[in-house]
């Protein structure tokens, strides 16, 4: 782990128990239950039968009672023993304690408490990798370390670009406190530290700098979506194909398809792909250095 980067993720880490209730994240609008449909569609074409799961950032639970559901044996962790709690007592409530191994506070970055090729799938939702910033590289390759041979990490980040189209009243925001100059840094290398001297901090990606992402953590990358694409737009429109059970599964069909054009893939909150090993694995990792 990077000095550097520790206090940064301490920041993160207290933002994450001051939320407390994350739940209805996913659930309370129509645009957040499309991007839930997004991930859980992107995550189905990496699950095998009765997988072992190592979920990264699990917060409240969402996609651990999901992965429950569908049959996977869970290792459960967060960087938030808040969140942890919450999803703890939530899966527990739901009845599906016993698919979960362990519920651990953890980061990331450090997971030496996991053998080698521990588990068939490693799923890192909600931006964990987004969160530690020049440890991104790292982080990714402890999470290709802990799966087996073929077996696949499931991750997403968070998009500069898309936060750009869909927070704009964030972006000026930067602009009059910051300057121009600064919101330019921010566009280059999605890092927010500089211009979020409290609250929320995280560093964002591009499409185009996935692959090297995944490189220099010694993997392959074997597919990538946004998580949303037209489902930011007119939340009325959006609501009104959601009251046809039929227009509405379409609707889902052809997003999907969207989020996954290479003109779409920067055009929702956050990236999601996936990676497995590299044969030809190394073990140093450069920082990141992000393209302009």
């Amino acid at each position: 782990m990077s000095p550097g980067t520790d206090e940064s993720v301490a920041r993160v880490r207290e933002v994450f128990d001051a939320f407390g209730e994350e739940w209805e994240r996913l659930h309370k609008d129509v645009a957040g239950r499309v991007s839930f449909e997004i991930h859980r569609r992107f995550l189905d074409e990496h699950l095998t039968s009765a997988p072992r799961v190592l979920e990264i950032g699990a917060g409240p639970g969402i996609f651990t009672q999901y992965l429950a559901r569908r049959g996977a044996q869970l290792t459960v962790t967060d960087i938030s023993s808040v969140q942890l709690v919450d999803n703890q007592r939530r899966i527990t409530e739901a009845e599906l304690g016993g698919v979960v191994e362990d519920f651990r506070v953890a980061d990331v970055r450090d997971l030496s408490w996991c053998a080698d090729g521990s588990f068939d799938l490693a799923v890192a939702y909600g931006g964990p990798l987004s969160y530690v910033f020049e440890d991104a590289p790292a982080a990714l390759r402890e999470l290709l370390r802990v799966t087996r041979p073929g077996g696949t990490v499931v991750a997403s980040v968070m998009s500069t670009l898309g936060a750009y189209r869909h927070l704009m009243p964030g972006v000026v925001d930067i602009i009059m406190d910051y300057g121009d100059d600064a919101n330019d840094v921010v566009l280059s290398t999605g890092d927010l530290r500089p211009v979020q001297p409290a609250g929320h901090v995280c560093t964002m990606y591009r499409s185009e700098q996935i692959p090297g992402l995944v490189a220099q953590a010694g993997g392959l990358l074997i597919g990538m979506s946004a998580s949303n694409w037209s489902s930011l737009g007119d939340i009325g429109a959006l609501a009104r194909l959601e009251a046809d059970p039929a227009h509405w599964a379409r609707f889902l069909d052809n997003e999907t398809w969207a989020c996954r054009q290479s003109g779409c893939l920067n055009g929702g909150t956050h990236l999601i792909f996936a990676a497995r090993r590299h044969h030809s694995d190394t073990s140093d990792i450069p920082p990141p250095t992000p393209t302009v």
